[in-house]
């Protein structure tokens, strides 16, 4: 009975796995992979160009990869982000990219272990905006439209 039991749960895995949505999986932006499409490959040099920043301590690429504007807040965001993360040799383990959004905006979900051992794992969405790929990295982007944002409040009567 027990042994059944195993059976039927490894076919159903098989058939699980076979089934799975297929993601792009990490290599060093050189190789090549046949089954990678071009828009992946310029998702994942964008990861790739965000552990590099970190591990350079570099502002300036962080606000090239977020896709931002050079300015005080995206600076003092920079900052924040390095303070955090920054200058302590990431090696990237796994980055995987998921076209879930459509062929110009997705998900990018990056594994990397820095020189003490610690695991860093995090979830970005990544745009391509004018065939260059960004990632969503900056939270704080003020309103560059001049309107004030909607209200979330409930009114008042």
């Amino acid at each position: 009975m027990k042994r059944r039991r195993l059976l039927a749960v490894l076919a159903a895995l098989t058939v699980a796995s076979g089934c799975s949505s297929h993601d792009d999986k990490a290599e060093s932006p050189s190789s090549s992979n046949p089954s990678s499409s071009a828009s992946s490959d310029g998702a994942r040099e964008a990861v790739v160009a965000y552990v590099d920043a970190l591990n350079s301590r570099s502002a300036t690429g962080l606000i090239q990869v977020g896709g931002v504007k050079d300015e005080k807040w995206s600076r003092q965001e920079a900052a924040r982000m390095l303070t955090d993360r920054g200058g302590r040799g990431w090696k990237i383990k796994d980055v995987r990219i998921d076209h879930d959004m459509g062929p110009a905006t997705g998900s990018a979900r990056l594994v990397a272990e820095d020189k003490a051992g610690k695991v860093l794992r995090d979830t970005f969405t990544v745009t391509r905006e004018k065939g260059t790929w960004r990632l969503m990295v900056f939270t704080h982007q003020p309103s560059g439209s001049g309107k004030e944002s909607a209200s979330t409040d409930k009114p008042s009567s």
